[in-house]
């Protein structure tokens, strides 16, 4: 089995570097039947993708420790379900993840549009096919899934912290933001390569890039969940150079999707567009360095490894081959079109840009500045949370003002009557807002106050249009009010799908100000019987049990929560002892109320023998809603990218004006 896992992975590097070598001289000479070649050889470097990976599967599920990575990465013990996620587990089998996710997007990108961009996918297959080849590469010469040795008894089994249900889904969904911008990247320099610098490549890859932002986004609020209910430190983000390895090609992809709607409106931010797409690639790959290189400490990384060169030096690659096309390419991407006004919806967009940029690029800074230190002065200076926080106040409060403004705006030009007609509304729901909460005591934090006050104004916005949007429906003819709001959405998913996105982003606001600001926290060291308060709530501790799970010791401590002189039954906090892993991981408990959004989270911070427990108790307001945040954020998503026919034959209209041939 693992000669057929390796023989796959060789097929698949020589599949890919003929697709790159092959691909060029087609594209360079104009050979029709060897640019078919290429593109078949790209498509079929994912077949035999897929047999290493069905391979390295088979292998976990057999629990065959001749395999060095099983063994690493597994025990018999270990749950099933978490024997299927050490595929992604480990270093190795996370770069076979990589590869096989790249080669299908890159076989279903090039397939999909092979009929009305086909000058420009001749020159799209060898860039697929170059970054398949250095991943493939990486398999097949520097980190092999397929190392083999004699088999032990038993395997070294999982990281306590990556068994947990959370760890099924969120690196996957990950990979799949990650790598989902190779396609634009692709498209990008394909069509710097060739000339097609139009919107036809904006269009090709609208909703590959939809998917894989969207992708990214779920899987980061997947891995707060996960952070929040498994690593037991009462909060959800830390700023971990890995956490912020995903945040930022996710920001660069927002300031993408939004500026890619001023250059296909107006003709404008071409080369803006262009660098926002190498940035998010190039992120992206800096961020798979961060995890495998070693060079930062961190809960999510991989052991320190020699493929962290290669990445370093790929990136470089990648980034100096981008910059010169794109200068070379500069004056076919100057637009003639300027801004007219600073006060236009094309205006806003810009500055929604800048300061999602700004805060990349803040968070860039962040991460690299331990390791700059370090080389520079041999001592690694960390920024801290206070670093992070403040820019985020900084760039994230106007960026959520903007996100009200923007889409109302109209474009090219507004009038100052027109912008005291369209706010006046939001400005008084926002205003009120703010009084009430002023009366209500949330003064404290005025960064809180600011975040629930801008969060007014953009959800007074967001209803507003669909308010009149639907009145506008029924006004046209709908039989019914339902009928005329979902007529609305369906004439215009994208725009309308954007605005539930923000109202996903409102609702992470409020969340993220409210469990910060707003939050309290107490300690206490019990005794069987003991009781601790926290704001409104009595805690007794009862007893504490022990009790053996298929891979693990159990050890909970039981409390009697009530809050008001209401009993809200048990809550259970421990410890769990892994037997193979010799390791012992936080267990925490969390008790939501529904009505609220507010959470008790209790971390039982160390047991004694003779039953002692030392707690540390959390009452974190409003968290709640950075979860149903992540609901309403998938659904805008899945409403954005939903097949559009009036937008299908928008695309067939963009080929036919380009005189590009469709096929029949």
């Amino acid at each position: 089995m693992a000669e057929l896992g390796r023989a796959a992975l060789l097929l698949t590097l020589g599949l890919s570097a003929y697709a790159l070598v092959a691909g060029a001289a087609a594209a360079r000479l104009g050979r029709r039947r060897l640019a078919y070649s290429a593109r078949n050889a790209l498509v079929a470097a994912f077949g035999s993708t897929l047999v290493a990976s069905f391979v390295l599967l088979a292998a976990l599920l057999r629990n065959d420790f001749s395999f060095t990575y099983v063994a690493r990465t597994t025990s018999e013990a270990l749950p099933t379900r978490y024997t299927i996620s050490a595929f992604w587990g480990g270093q190795e089998g996370s770069l076979l993840l990589w590869l096989l996710v790249l080669t299908g997007f890159g076989a279903a990108a090039v397939l999909l549009n092979r009929r009305w961009t086909r000058d420009l996918i001749v020159w799209v297959v060898p860039v697929f096919a170059a970054v398949a080849t250095f991943f493939s590469f990486l398999l097949v010469a520097v980190a092999s899934p397929f190392a083999t040795q004699a088999a032990p008894a038993d395997g070294a089994g999982m990281t306590p912290s990556l068994q947990n249900p959370y760890m099924l889904a969120h690196p996957p969904l990950l990979y799949l933001g990650y790598v989902g911008l190779t396609v634009p990247f692709a498209f990008a320099i394909g069509a710097l390569l060739s000339g097609r610098t139009d919107e036809r490549w904006l269009v090709a890859t609208r909703r590959f890039t939809l998917f894989a932002w969207a992708a990214l986004g779920i899987g980061q609020l997947l891995g707060a969940h996960w952070a929040y209910v498994e690593v037991g430190w009462g909060g959800y983000y830390a700023w971990d150079p890995v956490e912020n390895a995903a945040l930022m090609p996710w920001l660069a992809a927002t300031a993408f999707l939004h500026s890619v709607m001023i250059q296909e409106k107006r003709g404008m931010l071409r080369v803006w567009n262009v660098l926002l797409v190498i940035l998010a690639f190039s992120l992206s790959l800096f961020g798979t360095f961060l995890t495998r290189s070693g060079v930062v400490n961190s809960i999510h990384s991989f052991t320190q490894s020699s493929i962290g060169p290669w990445f370093l030096a790929f990136i470089a690659v990648v980034v100096a081959v981008s910059l010169g096309l794109l200068l070379w390419r500069l004056p076919q991407l100057r637009s003639p079109t300027r801004l007219e006004s600073p006060i236009s919806r094309e205006a806003a967009f810009l500055y929604n840009n800048l300061l999602l940029l700004a805060l990349c690029l803040t968070i860039l800074w962040g991460v690299v500045y331990p390791l700059l230190s370090e080389a520079v002065r041999g001592e690694a200076v960390v920024l801290g949370r206070e670093y992070y926080d403040f820019f985020l106040r900084a760039f994230g409060l106007p960026l959520l003002l903007l996100m009200g403004i923007g889409p109302l705006i109209a474009w090219r030009r507004a009038s100052l009557k027109s912008l005291l007609t369209t706010f006046r509304w939001p400005t008084a729901v926002a205003l009120a807002t703010g009084v009430v909460l002023l009366v209500l005591g949330a003064g404290s934090s005025v960064p809180g106050l600011v975040a629930y006050t801008f969060s007014a104004f953009v959800a007074a916005t967001i209803v507003l249009e669909f308010v009149r949007g639907t009145q506008a429906r029924k006004a046209l003819g709908a039989a019914s009010w339902p009928g005329a709001f979902s007529s609305l959405i369906a004439r215009n998913r994208r725009r309308y799908g954007g605005y539930v996105v923000h109202a996903a982003i409102v609702l992470l606001a409020v969340g993220i100000a409210g469990s910060s600001a707003f939050d309290t926290v107490a300690e206490a060291r019990l005794e069987r019987g003991d009781s601790m308060r926290i704001a409104d709530y009595t805690l007794t501790y009862r007893s504490l049990d022990e009790r053996q799970a298929a891979n693990a010791t159990e050890i909970r401590a039981t409390l009697e929560v009530r809050r008001g002189g209401r009993d809200l039954g048990t809550l259970e906090a421990g410890k769990n002892a892994y037997t193979i892993e010799e390791q012992v991981s936080n267990e925490v408990g969390i008790r939501s109320d529904r009505v609220t959004g507010e959470d008790l989270f209790v971390i039982a911070e160390q047991i004694d023998a003779d039953g002692t427990v030392y707690f540390r108790v959390f009452v974190k307001p409003l968290v709640n809603l950075i979860w149903i945040a992540g609901a309403v954020f998938l659904l805008g998503s899945l409403i954005a990218l939903w097949p559009d026919a009036r937008e299908q034959r928008r695309l067939v209209e963009r080929a036919r004006q380009a005189a590009v041939p469709v096929e029949s």
